[in-house]
């Protein structure tokens, strides 16, 4: 039998529904553009207006000046190290997490899961939370930018009812051949969870690559300080004002003081400039995992 043909409102309904799929699309799309566009463009050109998709006035000084600076290179070090860190520590060990918690036979599994639930519904607030910090001797060190970002309750969720949808004979006939747990873990369980797995490190990824809030409150050295709070107080700091207050103040202020000394470039050209920086590894990343996010997201939160 060959294809059915489409009829009128069949053929009405696609239309609708691809304009409003390119609608939603334009919609998320128009602003990485609108900033890229004032990214490459004269700072100065750009205070006139018009600027839409393309620059009017090119220009590369915005990126040259926002890279000019060693502790921006530094920063970004930081933050590509500590992303790379979290992720794969904070996947592995979710995922060791939410396989005991999807063991049947584990003693005392309801009162643990509980236990999880349970603290998570409460925070001791910004407070209670330095002077823990404090306690572990982690401030202003590079391990408080790792360590509490290791563990998330809802992400072992997501992991814990994927692995409840694997077939328990699969594990059953792996420890009849005389496999161990971690066997099982390693050689079944993982290669069998890779669209959750790389669901958990996109949701993990992108939260501590955009984290400016540990950085600002936790961290005091500049060298220790990720991109997304550096740029952040950059930005914040860099007023006209503060441009032209003298050579006194921090290595940020100094370095927003000199912006103006180079011709094209504002404080509203660095601000998109900043804003594309953080923006793109994201999303080089976010198509290599994308295949899997979809399937990991629907499979792991709503299977049961």
């Amino acid at each position: 039998m060959g294809a059915r043909r489409l009829t009128t409102a069949d053929k009405m309904y696609i239309t609708l529904n691809y304009s409003v799929l390119l609608l939603f699309c334009a919609t998320a799309l128009y602003p990485f553009i609108y900033f890229l566009a004032l990214s490459f463009n004269d700072g100065y050109d750009a205070m006139k207006g018009g600027i839409y998709f393309f620059p009017r006035v090119f220009t590369l000084e915005n990126y040259a000046k926002a890279f000019s600076n060693t502790l921006i290179l530094n920063s970004f070090y930081i933050s590509i190290t500590r992303t790379l860190v979290v992720t794969v520590g904070s996947v592995f060990l979710t995922a060791l997490l939410a396989y005991a918690l999807s063991r049947k036979g584990l003693p005392g599994r309801k009162y643990i899961v509980f236990f999880f639930f349970f603290t998570t519904l409460f925070s001791g607030g910004l407070i209670p939370t330095f002077i823990l910090f404090r306690q572990l001797h982690i401030l202003d060190t590079f391990w408080v930018l790792v360590l509490p970002s290791l563990y998330n309750f809802f992400n072992a969720i997501i992991m814990k009812t994927f692995f409840d949808g694997i077939p328990e004979a699969l594990s059953e006939s792996a420890r009849i051949d005389g496999a161990s747990e971690l066997s099982v873990f390693a050689r079944i369980i993982l290669p069998l969870s890779m669209p959750v797995l790389a669901t958990i490190a996109l949701f993990v990824g992108v939260g501590v690559w955009n984290d400016w809030f540990t950085g600002q409150f936790f961290i005091q050295n500049e060298k220790l300080q990720p991109a997304a709070t550096f740029l952040n107080k950059m930005i914040s700091e860099a007023s006209f004002q503060s441009m032209t207050s003298g050579n006194s103040g921090s290595a940020i202020q100094n370095m927003a003081q000199t912006q103006m000394e180079l011709r094209g470039v504002t404080p509203e050209a660095l601000r998109m400039t900043f804003v594309i920086i953080i923006t793109t590894p994201i999303i080089c990343v976010y198509p290599f995992l994308q295949k899997y996010f979809v399937k990991g997201v629907l499979v792991g939160s709503l299977k049961e």
